[in-house]
């Protein structure tokens, strides 16, 4: 059993530590204050290869295992959630789902510029209605010819205001359930197609959430994926690699947390000695540190598991839960130790606590992660 990274997903995570500090950390802050879409750093990350990490070279992409799209999304995320979800959004949302299930054509004109950095992509499947139920989908598509005509909302879309591409589920037969759901791939200046509100929210707020409507919008049958039926499974088989991402992002906005809280322990000084000197503060460093590493291995084992081939839910599950659940308590622990300065947009613990909290909602609940990891259990 091996517990260090290869000489390859070592190279990756100084290429993203280097241009997390050089690109994404200097605006971090700003870009939160002004709910701003970073779109010179999420094109320069097109450029370096971070938009489509895992996907073939011959469609653009860089062709890396998930450990090396693990360890730069933690170094992103570090510096900026915001940009991090971004980019875990194209890479396992958008880019995954269209290289496992799209026909060769549609690789070639849709995948192609996503894993390229020349477009950015947006994953449309819950609704005003339909959130932990996702099969309760309200969208629908009606055939029309050789076309599907497309009616419906679509609710806290990631990237929904700047993607290029959308692959919106929508109920094409509501007699057979969830197995009457279909994924379209849909051009964002499709006639019909519109951003109705950006969310205003606590956290990650450079990256933009948003509601969108489509209004009787013509998708010709070219731009279905998969096959029919298939629909629900490819959201739901979507979502494992999705929560590996937000596992690598809560890993990010912990160890920032972290270190700030560990180099602000050791300058404050309390009494005349440094608080790292009392062991209230020592207890919440052993604390933070333990999480922080059970966390990681937990998304590293699932990143593994992913590229083994077979079924890795329980494993995505399991890291999503704790990585999350980490976070925010290890962002709390951080406000803690800075105390009233913790407290204050002064201090970056202050974002990452705000950013954190997502981490255990989007891409299903806590509460979910705990239906699929003990369903699993239950089949044992």
């Amino acid at each position: 059993m091996q517990f260090e990274l290869t000489e390859q997903q070592r190279m990756i995570k100084d290429a993203a530590s280097d241009f997390a500090a050089r690109v994404v950390a200097p605006i971090a802050a700003e870009i939160d204050e002004e709910e701003r879409f970073p779109a010179e750093a999420v094109k320069q990350m097109g450029e370096l290869g971070f938009l489509g990490m895992n996907v073939a070279e011959k469609y653009g992409g860089a062709a890396l295992d998930s450990v090396c799209y693990v360890v730069a999304m933690e170094e992103i995320s570090k510096a900026c959630a915001s940009t991090g979800v971004i980019m875990s959004v194209n890479n396992s949302l958008v880019c995954w789902p269209l290289e496992t299930y799209g026909t060769e054509a549609q690789k070639v004109e849709w995948l192609t510029p996503l894993a390229k950095g020349q477009k950015l992509g947006a994953y449309c499947l819950s609704e005003p209605g339909a959130g932990t139920d996702a099969a309760a989908q309200a969208t629908v598509a009606k055939a029309d010819g050789d076309d599907w005509i497309l009616n419906g909302m679509k609710n806290f879309i990631t990237n929904g205001a700047n993607a290029d591409t959308l692959l919106v589920f929508a109920q094409t037969d509501a007699d057979k359930g969830h197995k009457g759901i279909r994924c379209f791939i849909v051009p964002s200046d499709a006639e019909g197609f519109s951003v109705i509100r950006k969310e205003d929210k606590m956290g990650i707020r450079a990256s933009d959430t948003a509601q969108l409507a489509f209004d009787n919008v013509r998708v010709p049958s070219a731009q279905v994926l998969g096959e029919e039926g298939t629909g629900f499974k490819i959201a739901m088989s979507t979502l494992d690699g999705g929560r590996i991402g937000i596992a690598s992002q809560a890993l990010g906005i912990s160890a920032a947390a972290y270190e700030a809280a560990l180099a602000y322990s050791k300058q404050r000084e309390q009494f005349g000695r440094p608080i790292c000197k009392f062991q209230a503060i020592q207890w919440k460093i052993a604390d933070m540190a333990t999480r922080l590493d059970a966390a990681r291995l937990l998304t590293y084992r699932a990143a593994w598991a992913k590229d083994q081939g077979g079924r890795y839910s329980e494993e995505a599950a399991m890291a999503k839960l704790y990585a999350s659940e980490a976070s925010h308590f290890i962002t709390n622990e951080a406000v803690q130790v800075f105390g009233g300065n913790g407290y204050s947009k002064e201090y970056p613990v202050e974002r990452h606590f705000r950013d954190a909290k997502i981490t255990e909602i989007y891409e299903g609940t806590s509460e979910a992660q705990r239906m699929v990891i003990s369903a699993m259990e239950l089949k044992k």
